[in-house]
């Protein structure tokens, strides 16, 4: 069977366009919460962004598991697909309650293979590539990607749907082509590891002053926090990211949503 990279909308309507957290915590999940997953949704297209350690079973307060159009994971860490598993079972086992039988693209690069491959199960996924610097349609959606520095190979994105811009870091230290990646996005996704005071370029991580940087930088409206620590006070970190970007700034957290005005 052959995919494109151009998947159409299954229900044409006029609806905004909606970003959704499902998962923020960096490394493992907090209690009851989950590592980073995303919902990104227009035009009755639902596009899932990262799938990590206790995704799925939040998801499923925001959308069914089978209402999900497509998976695109940013790299292989496993606070950002430890659900992939659960989310191939869960799909494939749909087939024989009744539900969709059409398989579920997963959009991934290909710089580790063998996991690559893994993104393919018994009929109910299916490993779709994506390359740095190739743009690609997924649904109402054009991604763009840019290569980060982190210690796995790991890919940020700038997604469209040709009137709002979000601009997602995923995991990464700070570099100059984050900028053009960002500019003049409606919302900026930034991974907010650490605080002013650490170092995060030997982790391959941000802290908040180089996300506040960026944002500057790129002239962005709006800022969320996320992929947060699990110690000190998050709210310290808005307020350090605000020493250096004036605009909006919020931290991620379950269920927080972002909608584009019309």
């Amino acid at each position: 069977m052959q995919f494109v990279h151009s998947l159409k909308p299954r229900i044409e309507v006029k609806l905004a366009m909606k970003w959704t957290v499902i998962g923020y915590w960096g490394a493992y999940p907090e209690k009851g919460e989950a590592t980073t997953a995303y919902l990104l949704e227009d035009q009755g297209f639902r596009l899932l962004i990262d799938c990590g350690s206790g995704a799925l079973a939040q998801l499923q307060k925001y959308a069914a598991i089978t209402d999900i159009d497509a998976l695109i994971l940013s790299h292989y860490h496993h606070d950002h697909i430890a659900d992939v598993g659960p989310l191939q079972y869960a799909r494939d086992i749909a087939k024989y309650l009744g539900g969709s039988a059409k398989p579920l693209p997963i959009y991934a690069h290909e710089m580790e293979p063998d996991k690559f491959k893994a993104l393919d199960y018994n009929d109910a996924t299916h490993a779709v590539s994506y390359k740095i610097g190739e743009p690609i349609e997924i649904g109402p959606f054009r991604l763009d990607f840019i290569r980060t520095v982190h210690p796995a190979p790991c890919a940020a994105m700038r997604i469209t749907n040709g009137k709002r811009t979000i601009a997602y870091t995923a995991d990464t230290s700070y570099i100059p082509e984050l900028v053009p990646l960002s500019k003049e996005a409606d919302l900026l996704v930034a991974e907010c590891s650490l605080y002013k005071d650490q170092d995060g370029a030997p982790m391959g991580h941000m802290n908040s002053l180089d996300v506040g940087r960026l944002a500057k930088e790129a002239g962005v409206r709006e800022v969320l926090l996320t992929h947060l620590p699990h110690y000190g006070r998050h709210e310290d970190l808005v307020n350090e990211t605000a020493t250096v970007f004036e605009g909006k700034i919020s931290l991620a957290k379950s269920g927080w949503t972002w909608e584009a005005a019309e």
